[in-house]
């Protein structure tokens, strides 16, 4: 990418997040260019690698938009990243990553209205015990039912308040007031028994923020 490129780019993602955003932008290999906010500042230099386990790296990886909590492990500051990869005519040319201090609220309503067999039904945010990745949509576990949303979990992850919902693994988000007990797994894992006797699993990725938002 040329200035030109990265400068046009700049104009619409502006208009685009919240004030306070940085901005790094990477061909397939590493940073190209870095603007950092009043509010987080990870120190990106244009010419540095990209690291693996950054937002960045992920959607690099997968090769679709990534949404997701990043440890100070990584960069030496926590922060929350959204991550689009560029490619063109099939071929990956780069990542635009927003970096923000956490996760931005955008859900305006308590409840998600989720489809059974033959209606939807709005299920308050307090019912939820957890939700589970379906292929590219979503089930939703409250106390009373099963339903399906159309969005992904990623997507979900944006419209959940914090304070009650943790995303433990690539395929959960869990409410923390439907945990019955947690289990010590392997390799610095847990098992969560919700209080429907579901098994949850907490992977490694997500295991250190879960510790941290539990305070254990």
């Amino acid at each position: 990418m040329d200035q030109h490129t990265i400068s046009s780019i700049m104009e619409v993602i502006q208009d685009l997040v919240p004030k306070d955003t940085s901005i790094a932008i990477t061909n397939d290999k590493q940073y190209i260019y870095y603007q950092p906010s009043k509010q987080i500042d990870l120190k990106i230099k244009p010419g540095d690698r990209i690291r693996e386990g950054t937002a960045t790296y992920q959607a690099l990886t997968v090769q679709k938009k990534i949404s997701d909590y990043i440890d100070k492990n990584v960069l030496g500051i926590s922060y929350f990243g959204i991550s689009f990869p560029i490619i063109d005519e099939g071929h990956l040319k780069g990542c635009i990553t927003a970096i923000l201090p956490k996760k931005p609220a955008t859900f305006s309503t308590n409840f998600l209205t989720v489809k059974t067999n033959d209606r939807w039904l709005p299920v308050p945010f307090s019912q939820i015990m957890y939700l589970e990745a379906q292929s590219r949509k979503t089930n939703v576990h409250s106390d009373t039912l099963i339903g399906a949303h159309k969005y992904n979990l990623t997507e979900l992850e944006f419209y959940l308040p914090d304070d009650i919902f943790i995303r433990c693994h690539r395929s959960y988000i869990i409410n923390i007031n439907f945990i019955a007990e947690i289990h010590p797994d392997s390799h610095s894992t847990f098992l969560l028994i919700m209080k429907d006797g579901s098994k949850i699993p907490v992977s490694q990725t997500y295991a250190s923020q879960f510790r941290k938002i539990l305070c254990f």
